[in-house]
Formats: C-alpha cells, sequence, structure tokens
C-alpha cells in the first residue's frame, strides 16, 4: 500500500491537540487507500502518545470528505467502487469493505482518545459516517450529511448501519439511508447527528476550544468514558454495569483520579497531566 504524501493528509501537534485534516480538496477530499492509512496510523500514534490528549479531525477546501474515492478503487480495500463484476470472485468485496472503510471507522471509534470532527462542508458516504463516527462533531453552517450510497445502488458501508441507528433510532435512519437526501447542519443538529453548528468562519476556534479543553482534562477517565458509552450501546444491562465498575477501578489508579479528588478535598482547581 503506497503512503499517501504529507500534503494530502496535514498533521501538526498543538497543546495536546492532534490536527489531522484531509488536503484534497479540489476532489472534495474524497478519501483514498493511502490517505485513509495515514489517518489510520495517525489515529494509532495519537492512542500511543501519552503528549497528544486530543485530536480534530478536520478538512481543507469546501468539502468535508465526499467519501471514498472510487476512480481506480476496485481492488484498493477503499470501496466495491466501479469495475466489471466478472473480475471479482465470492470474498473480494467483503474483505475490502472489512479491510477499508470498516478499519477507518474503527480507527477512530477505538481511538483512546477524544476525537472532534470539524466539519467544514459536505460530508458524503464514508466521508459522513467519518464523521459520525467522532465523539464530538462541529459542523459550519453550510455544511451538509448525505448517504449517498442509494443513490450509487449501494448498501451503506463503513459502518453506517451500525452508527445511524444508534445516534437517530431505527426510523430516521432508514429515511436517510432509503432517500439518501442531504441533511443541511442545522437539521443535523436538531437530529442530535451534530453537536454544534458555527459560522464558517469560526469552526477552526470553535473546535480549537473544545479540543484543548479536552486537552487538559483527565485524559485516561475520557478514554473510559468513552469506552464505556461505545459499549453501552451494544450490550445489556448487566455487562455495562460491571464494564462501568472495572472501569471506574482501573481508573482509581491514576495520577489525574488522584490530582482530581486531592484538589475536591483542597478546593482548588485540578491540574490533569494526562496520566
Amino acid at each position: 500500500m503506497a503512503s499517501a504524501p504529507e500534503d494530502e493528509v496535514l498533521h501538526r501537534t498543538e497543546n495536546g491537540v492532534s490536527w489531522i485534516t484531509l488536503n484534497r480538496p479540489e476532489a472534495m477530499n474524497a478519501v483514498t487507500p493511502a490517505q485513509r492509512e495515514r489517518v489510520i496510523a495517525l489515529l494509532a500514534g495519537a492512542s500511543a502518545d501519552p503528549a497528544v490528549r486530543a485530536v480534530v479531525l478536520t478538512a481543507t477546501g469546501k468539502g468535508f470528505c465526499a467519501g471514498a474515492d472510487l476512480r481506480g478503487a476496485t481492488g484498493t480495500g477503499n470501496s466495491p467502487g466501479p469495475g466489471p463484476a466478472g473480475d471479482r470472485v465470492a470474498g473480494d468485496v467483503a474483505r475490502m469493505i472489512r479491510l477499508g472503510a470498516q478499519r477507518l471507522i474503527t480507527a477512530v471509534l477505538d481511538c483512546e482518545k477524544p476525537v472532534v470532527a470539524a466539519v467544514n462542508g459536505t460530508a458524503a458516504g464514508i466521508g459522513a459516517h467519518l464523521a459520525l463516527a467522532c465523539d464530538l462533531v462541529i459542523a459550519a453552517e453550510g455544511a451538509r450529511f448525505i448517504e449517498v450510497f442509494v443513490r450509487r445502488g449501494l448498501v451503506p458501508d463503513g459502518g453506517g448501519a451500525y452508527l445511524l441507528p444508534r445516534l437517530l433510532g431505527p426510523q430516521k435512519a432508514k429515511e436517510l439511508m432509503f432517500f439518501g437526501d442531504a441533511v443541511p447542519a442545522a437539521e443535523a443538529e436538531r437530529l442530535g447527528l451534530v453537536n454544534r453548528v458555527v459560522p464558517a468562519e469560526e469552526l477552526p476556534a470553535a473546535a480549537r476550544e473544545w479540543a484543548e479543553r479536552l486537552a487538559q482534562g483527565p485524559t485516561r477517565a475520557l478514554a473510559l468514558t468513552k469506552q464505556l458509552v461505545n459499549a453501552s450501546l451494544d450490550g445489556d444491562r448487566a455487562a455495562a454495569l460491571a464494564a462501568e465498575a472495572t472501569a471506574q477501578e482501573i481508573n482509581m489508579t491514576t495520577a489525574d483520579a488522584n490530582e482530581g479528588v486531592a484538589s475536591f478535598v483542597e478546593r482548588r482547581t485540578p491540574k490533569y497531566l494526562g496520566r
């Protein structure tokens, strides 16, 4: 797998925040396999790096991500894509999806640091799922979310049928997936797909504010909280309560938990170090 040129996925770390920026504005940031692998690697790196305590996922230009780059995508693991079906054998498409789009979405869901999506424009197909897999979503006023798969005669992939019912309930999720209509940012906020909508020029500052606030928080407690919330949607009450107790047991061994309790007793503002 060829690696993406560094200028196609920009990356910097500032004030404990890893900024990951898709940068193919001429293609509305339709994600290539090489870009996908770089984003996955950067998210894994954020999990492992104690100096990184939050992540922002955003893009340049007018689009957040127009989905998978279908040009030459067949056989790349990015999407079923175009191409003669006779060239494929049973299992090829499932393998492409499993190793491609699903790995990208899973990388966001499993990142041990909170991930903020700063959606600057259209998020379609896997691009919508990339945003919605994030822990918090801030959208520019002109952003749109589109379950575009039905327009191409495709089944939603990249975790869409997993993510949307959990965010919207099954009836509304099916409406979006059956019709493929664009959902403007304000409507997405009303539905609960988006946490905040801001003017386009305020998006970077809004994302920075939240991300840097998260970066000052108790990083391990946030990671465990993320795991608990995500897992609670898949299991029963007993499993959720058992996981909660285990998470608290683990968290109480961290320096930040001790600092949080000590600061409360001493009536001062806690200073968390992410450890």
